[in-house]
């Protein structure tokens, strides 16, 4: 997996995770839907990174 790649994907996922919590804390349900949408970024460009990987094996 590029190193590039990895780190957008973690930094997404990352980035999501703290926007979920902080919609959580002020009851913000579009910043809550936006976290999860950000996770779900980068799951799906990890994933994508694995099967590139696993191919070029």
């Amino acid at each position: 997996m590029a190193a590039d790649e990895k780190a957008q994907a973690k930094t997404e996922q990352g980035k999501g995770k703290v926007k979920e919590a902080a919609g959580r804390a002020v009851g913000n349900e579009r910043l809550t839907a936006e976290g999860r949408a950000d996770q779900a970024k980068g799951d799906v460009r990890q994933a994508k990174e694995k099967v590139k990987d696993a191919l070029t094996d």
